[in-house]
């Protein structure tokens, strides 16, 4: 299964974009990136068939094994992409809300987008190394 993470600005050259550089690096499923600009841009047609995830700091919070266990699900029902989008600093539309299948948030807090950028490939790198049994992710 593809992991399309979209997000809308540059990362430019940061400490966050050597952080998604280096979960890029060591995430072993199919992976692309997709930077919009703020305002406009176009989102790529996906694959079919697809889930589209929206980080939203309104949305659920999982553990990480649930999460893991949520995209394992999806891969083994034939979901061919999964897409996160990760909004401008104005969030989603409501039509987008309404029509993602799930709304992920990483805490009640509210996070800069770049740091958000980070945090997801953190979690997507976890929930592979959990689906494969790796050691990276250590529950108590």
């Amino acid at each position: 299964m593809l992991l399309h993470v979209i997000a809308r600005g540059k990362l430019g050259r940061s400490p966050e974009a050597d952080l998604v550089a280096r979960y890029e690096k060591r995430i072993t499923w199919p992976l692309k990136l997709t930077e919009l600009p703020e305002t406009g841009g176009r989102i790529p047609d996906p694959l079919t068939p697809y889930r589209t995830v929206l980080l939203d700091e309104r949305g659920k919070a999982m553990a990480s094994e649930d999460f893991a266990a949520l995209l394992g699900r999806w891969r083994d029902d034939g979901i061919r992409e999964t897409r996160f989008a990760i909004g401008a600093a104005d969030g989603h539309e409501e039509r987008e809300r309404a029509e993602a299948d799930l709304l992920l948030a990483f805490g009640p807090a509210t996070w800069p987008h770049l740091l958000v950028r980070s945090m997801l490939m953190e979690q997507l790198f976890r929930a592979v190394s959990i689906l494969a049994g790796h050691p990276y992710h250590r529950s108590g």
